[in-house]
């Protein structure tokens, strides 16, 4: 039996683009069931244009949910939002400003009919600028991602590459519902995308597609866009401000671990507590660089940077040099 999609799409001031992503849910070669629009409070007509063009689509069977009204949630609220009125087996995620590639349905839903335990699949993109042309590279490429981490990936051990950095975009994501019922409430620290990730991948139950099925589109309003990790960029992060960074970081490894307290493979669980120790370590690094020399050390002797950390050795040069 076929399994049913929802499309979960959360929008906010979303006018200028949101009427040619639409069309492209709608003119999918598997068109979702169901698309629910969250919307957090828009007042440039955002609502009003996703009916238009709904109401254009008249061969089109899809079940148009609106839910607006109420305080302001923010991007993971109002994504959660979205996500809790969705029916589907299969709930794909969607920005309000990009353009599906006509096969982003069906090319993920075969592989979730194919194995009954995969909860979650994300793909690569195609970057595209404001007026939707390419920037001559993908997603993946701009994150960086590596050849070892497509093979942890592959090889189902995914939860090893997203305990040190997320790699799946909410754009390009599609998950089981069975994954919203251990992902629900989604906690404060963790963007909706990341959560879904990384719990999926706790489970070993996480795929990458490596087709782009999205022109994903980088503009100087997205709420969460990407930037290309060249080495400037990463020697420039070397000396931003500490801030809350790393309290951060803590309170989402805790967070982590206590939603992993049961239920998953001992390696798994062992490696979110150290995980949460590493980031604990790391919030209490004194202020004065010099003193924090020695913890630094210890964290790379016991190899917790290589394992554990956004980038890796990289990471110890940051840990000594960035002002607090």
């Amino acid at each position: 039996m076929a399994l049913s999609v929802s499309v979960a799409m959360a929008t906010f001031n979303g006018g200028h683009f949101i009427a040619e992503q639409v069309a492209s849910i709608l003119n999918q070669v598997r068109p979702p069931d169901e698309l629910i629009i969250s919307d957090d409070g828009s007042s440039d007509g955002t609502v009003e244009i996703v009916r238009e063009v709904v109401a254009d689509h008249p061969e089109v069977a899809v079940h148009l949910v609106v839910i607006s009204g109420g305080e302001r949630l923010g991007v993971t609220g109002n994504f959660e939002r979205a996500i809790a009125a969705t029916a589907g087996e299969i709930v794909v995620l969607s920005d309000q400003d990009d353009v599906w590639h006509r096969e982003r349905i069906s090319s993920v839903l075969p592989l979730f009919e194919a194995d009954g335990k995969l909860e979650f699949v994300h793909s690569d993109a195609e970057l595209v600028d404001e007026a939707g042309r390419p920037l001559g590279r993908g997603l993946l490429e701009s994150l960086g991602i590596t050849v070892s981490e497509r093979a942890l990936i592959a090889a189902g051990r995914s939860f090893e590459v997203f305990l040190r950095r997320n790699l799946a975009t909410g754009a390009v994501s599609a998950f089981r519902r069975t994954l919203l019922e251990r992902a629900s409430p989604f906690p404060k620290a963790w963007v909706h995308d990341e959560w879904l990730a990384i719990l999926a991948a706790a489970a070993g139950s996480s795929a990458l597609v490596d087709e782009r099925l999205v022109d994903y589109r980088q503009h100087g309003s997205n709420e969460i866009g990407v930037a290309e990790r060249t080495l400037g960029y990463k020697l420039g992060r070397l000396f931003d401000p500490r801030l809350d960074r790393y309290s951060v970081l803590a309170e989402r490894a805790a967070q982590l671990q206590r939603r992993l307290n049961s239920g998953y493979a001992n390696g798994v669980l062992s490696l979110a507590q150290e995980k949460l120790e590493f980031e604990s370590v790391r919030a209490r690094y004194p202020r004065i660089r010099i003193a924090r020399v020695p913890e630094v050390l210890h964290q790379t002797l016991l190899g917790r940077y290589g394992r554990l950390s956004s980038q890796g050795r990289l990471d110890i040069v940051r840990d000594l040099a960035q002002p607090s």
